[in-house]
């Protein structure tokens, strides 16, 4: 048997609940710590930068829960070690006024539990989809995961930002404990049962050692240029995720709930991307992959200009920017996502599952780097430049790299053809 469209959607609700425990240390704890407690914005760039290095572990993670017989297990076990993480980490906020070393220590602890546990829950999970789901219905399930992930990313960062006014220690703690222990909860109803109703399958190549099959991915020319775009659009993509609630406190006066309340209208606008690209790919047959991508790339820069232009102007229409930022954001990701899958069958063997490890991995990678790139600049121009032009300069240069992420879209996605982009119809 395979996964019925139902356990396909309780198994995005895990999705969502990585999503909701995620978004706290990107978002909330990001702004606490660099508005409230006037720390260097490089420092939660650095833990963020260390709980994606730590994901790097995805493909041990994959290989146990492959030997384990049973990938539920690791599901729910990762998602409890990233609740744990996700509260030490808002202890670690709270503990950083009463000395700097005490927070320090305990957010590197949680920082390596996030990543452990976002690496062995995520990565177990999609083993799950990949192997128990129908070939026709794959590309569907995983545009539904990926929706409800940034839908639960969507509303913790709303709901978290209303309930939080106003600020107190206290009053954090206690919001992220029913967010953490919330998502172990609704995690462990939703995976219940599912793994023992369907047979998973094993994918071709098992048997030929990782680094062997990685070395002739990476000797493929089109393989190695599509990560180096994935490396390149997901640096833009995340240079602005640890800066964007900073500069919202410190250049337009917005509260702590008011700047975590901005996840929503971003997570929103891509939420609306998303649906508006996966529509018109894969129902109506608007345009092709490459010119989506290039698309989302190119709006994506043009709604980063112009929240430069507004630090300058002073005019209230942060919010709309940010919401256009996402919307543009969910376009290139949907895309992004469709192109990866059409590309992943190319060359040798179709090994499929080894190449999108690769470009999961350049995708880590490019995450921590660009929030610590960002966050690092923002850091450095403040030295130098008032807040608004500071701040603006990391949203020109983010700006550039959509820019040149949209020439190599132009350049290498020329070769997707219709019949491929028609794998993302669901049930196709």
């Amino acid at each position: 048997m395979t996964l019925t469209w139902l356990q396909i959607l309780r198994l995005g609700l895990v999705q969502l609940c990585l999503g909701a425990v995620v978004v706290l240390t990107t978002s909330t704890l990001n702004r606490l710590m660099v508005v409230e407690l006037a720390l260097p914005a490089v420092l939660p760039g650095m833990l963020v930068a260390f709980h994606y290095g730590v994901q790097l572990t995805r493909p041990n993670w994959g290989l146990l829960s492959d030997r384990g017989g049973t990938r539920t297990r690791f599901i729910l076990g990762g998602m409890a070690v990233l609740a744990l993480g996700g509260f030490l980490a808002a202890l670690g906020v709270v503990l950083f006024p009463a000395g700097f070393l005490t927070g320090l220590s305990v957010s590197v602890i949680a920082y390596a539990l996030i990543g452990l546990g976002v690496g062995a829950s995520g990565t177990s999970l999609l083993a799950l989809l990949a192997t128990a789901t129908a070939p026709g219905r794959r590309a569907a399930a995983a545009m539904i995961t990926w929706l409800m992930m940034i839908g639960g990313i969507a509303v913790t960062a709303g709901t978290v930002g209303h309930f939080l006014e106003p600020y107190s220690p206290a009053l954090l703690l206690r919001i992220v404990g029913v967010v953490t222990l919330g998502a172990v909860a609704v995690t462990a109803l939703a995976i219940a049962g599912i793994e023992r109703r369907v047979t998973a399958r094993s994918g071709p190549g098992d048997s030929m050692p990782f680094m062997q099959a990685l070395g002739e991915i990476w000797g493929e020319r089109q393989a190695r240029n599509f990560t180096l775009f994935v490396f390149l659009s997901m640096t833009a993509y995340f240079m602005q995720e640890l800066i964007l609630e900073p500069y919202a406190g410190l250049v337009f006066g917005f509260t702590p709930g008011e700047s975590t309340a901005l996840g929503g209208p971003q997570h929103g606008g891509a939420f609306l991307g998303m649906l508006v690209t996966g529509i018109a790919v894969s129902a109506l047959r608007i345009g092709s992959l490459r010119a989506w991508v290039t698309g989302g790339c190119l709006g994506s820069a043009l709604a980063l200009v112009a929240l430069a232009v507004l630090g300058q102007t002073g005019l209230p229409l942060l919010v709309p920017a940010v919401a256009a930022l996402g919307f543009f954001n969910g376009i290139f990701a949907v895309a992004a996502i469709g192109a990866m899958m059409a590309l992943a069958g190319e060359g040798r063997d179709r090994r499929e599952g080894t190449r999108m490890g690769l470009w999961g991995a350049a995708q880590a990678v490019a995450a921590g780097f660009g929030g610590l790139a960002g966050a690092a600049l923002a850091d450095a121009l403040r030295r130098l430049l008032p807040a608004p032009e500071a701040f603006g300069t990391v949203f020109l240069i983010e700006a550039g790299l959509f820019l040149a992420a949209a020439l190599m879209a132009v350049r290498i996605l020329g070769g997707i053809r219709m019949r491929r982009d028609a794998a993302l119809v669901p049930g196709g």
